[in-house]
């Protein structure tokens, strides 16, 4: 077994941008809030290995997005960060890695990304959760976790931006999700991006399913689910309440357990985030639909039938 946790270059503490900014930041609200975005990670760090080209593409077109004009800090609230009752925040300057992934090369526990934690946008995002009656704590120990650096690695690779990890909680209530981001929305205001990392499907039987027909059934449950998340996330029909009620109900919709299944949902969990985070406004979708791997036949047969299931993205500019 792999060690889980590998020293990560270090930082160097300095002073935080975003404290002395944030006044200003407040000041233009209208011109500089900063999207917030739910997307896959892939499976381990198969991104990395040109093993999930497509996961790796998009996550380094989004980051391109940012070039001109890079976010104060970007706050990811990752699938593979749960806690039990309290929201947990990454408040460190200084972090290691945490590897929580086995069985791949010995080179994917030799990665490192330096990029800066950023205590002045962890502790405000703590102020924030307290003024909205959620449970949480800083946290200054944990690493963070593949569902952090293995996207962050492809989409802003310069490791230059201050990170902020959150967690989500094992309890897996959307509808408390969604609150942890209605508190979480003012930071992107203050020139904070804020990503849900996960995957809008999660069903290992089906991603491993070995006969026609059960990856049959996979690939059509995938859609039938895809299908509402779009029209729930995107339709202008919809006020943000009703959108946000919908997103609470999310267990009702077409196949949504057999994407999702009970107790397995945790990397749904950052979409609920990402929402409320947004205040129920629409989203677009972003990315390619369905996950390709065509060049690599080892991927293929372990996780036969992934080329065919739907993995939904959504971006919020509101």
């Amino acid at each position: 077994m792999q060690a889980l946790f590998r020293h990560s270059l270090r930082t160097a503490t300095r002073a935080s941008p975003f404290q002395a900014s944030r006044a200003m930041a407040m000041a233009t609200v209208s011109q500089n809030i900063m999207p917030c975005t739910y997307f896959n990670h892939g499976g381990g760090p198969m991104p990395l290995m040109g093993k999930q080209p497509e996961v790796a593409n998009w996550c380094k077109e989004y980051g391109d997005k940012f070039k001109e004009s890079p976010p104060k800090a970007i706050m990811v609230v990752s699938a593979h960060w749960e806690e039990d009752e309290v929201v947990k925040v990454g408040g460190s300057v200084e972090h290691d890695l945490y590897f929580d992934y086995y069985g791949f090369p010995s080179e994917t526990y030799d990665y490192e990304y330096p990029a800066p934690g950023e205590p002045t946008v962890a502790a405000e995002a703590v102020r924030l959760l307290k003024e909205a009656n959620v449970k949480v704590e800083m946290d200054t120990e944990r690493g963070w976790d593949h569902g952090v650096f293995v996207p962050l690695m492809c989409m802003f690779p310069e490791a230059k931006i201050p990170v902020v990890p959150v967690s989500v909680l094992t309890n897996q209530d959307a509808k408390q999700h969604i609150a942890i981001g209605q508190a979480l929305a003012p930071l992107r205001e203050q020139g904070v991006l804020i990503l849900g990392s996960g995957a809008s499907f999660h069903n290992f039987g089906y991603f491993r399913a070995k006969t026609a027909e059960e990856q049959e059934a996979g690939t059509k449950h995938s859609h039938h689910w895809a299908d509402w998340l779009e029209k729930t996330m995107t339709s202008k029909n919809l006020t943000n309440e009703e959108r946000l009620a919908a997103l609470g109900d999310w267990e009702q919709a077409p196949s949504a357990r057999a994407c999702q299944p009970p107790r397995q949902a945790e990397h749904l969990m950052p979409m609920f985030v990402i929402a409320g985070a947004a205040r129920g406004e629409a989203a677009v979708t972003v990315g390619k639909k369905t996950e390709e791997d065509e060049n690599n036949a080892d991927m293929a047969s372990k996780w036969a039938g992934i080329n065919t299931l739907v993995m939904s993205q959504f971006e919020f500019l509101k």
